[in-house]
């Protein structure tokens, strides 16, 4: 009889810019961020194969954005998955910021550091 998986963790890490989701004690996928002022820039999000299909993601988002709020900040989503989670998701849009060009300028010159 197999035990029941724990249930999936989500914590910021600052150190790498993203938000970590871990699974039985293995990180199971991340969304990665950059700090712009008082925005927080999600640009992208993945979950290891190994994890798909349990809604890792969601529940990674959804935490990370809670985060987001009760830090101060705003979203900014180029992420398209965080844009997709958004579009459902309205209890985000007052702290939503649009992806214009100069967000997106910015975002490929802080990554290159």
């Amino acid at each position: 009889m197999t035990q029941p998986a724990a249930a999936p963790t989500v914590q910021r890490v600052d150190a790498k810019h993203r938000y970590e989701i871990q699974v039985d004690g293995k990180t199971a996928g991340l969304t990665a961020y950059r700090d712009r002022d008082d925005q927080r820039v999600f640009y992208h999000t993945e979950i290891d194969d190994a994890f798909a299909g349990q809604g890792l993601a969601s529940i990674l988002v959804q935490q990370a954005l809670t985060d987001v709020r009760e830090s101060g900040k705003r979203i900014v989503p180029v992420c398209p998955y965080v844009a997709k989670f958004l579009k459902k998701h309205e209890e985000f849009a007052d702290i939503t910021d649009p992806v214009t060009p100069e967000v997106l300028q910015w975002l490929d010159a802080e990554r290159q550091h």
